[in-house]
């Protein structure tokens, strides 16, 4: 089992489809596939290059939709988990639109696509309380 890399709201990088880091570097079919399945599930309305789909990890200067990163950043903690407001309503907003998206992940992913994502994504509360 591969050591989990916990983001500010308490996605799991390691096991992301995007991350593409050593040593979980991707290959061009890897992230075209990344690119086709967030278009499948609606988390992108095309499907977007490699170069775009790729992600290197959580920085404050990206974009956040919930501002997270930049959040932590000021509470000065690695992840929501750590900080002293949690579970404040920006991350409670963060896990209710992550989870608003399972049904469409469960109804048009692969068992294994599904797994990885619930690892990836739909485990942030767990992932945040340690």
């Amino acid at each position: 089992m591969k050591e989990k890399i916990i983001a500010s709201c308490g996605n799991d990088c390691a096991s992301c489809p995007r991350y593409n880091v050593e040593p979980y570097k991707k290959s061009a079919e890897e992230l075209k596939h990344t690119a086709e399945l967030w278009q499948k599930i609606g988390y992108r309305d095309r499907v977007v290059s490699n170069e775009e789909i790729a992600c290197t990890g959580c920085k404050a200067e990206n974009w956040c939709r919930y501002r997270v990163v930049k959040c932590c950043e000021e509470h000065g903690v690695k992840n929501c988990g750590e900080c002293a407001e949690y579970a404040c309503e920006n991350i409670k907003a963060c896990f209710e639109v992550t989870m608003s998206f399972e049904q469409k992940c469960r109804e048009v992913c692969t068992e294994e696509e599904w797994k990885m994502l619930k690892a990836a994504f739909f485990e942030k509360e767990q992932n945040l309380r340690g």
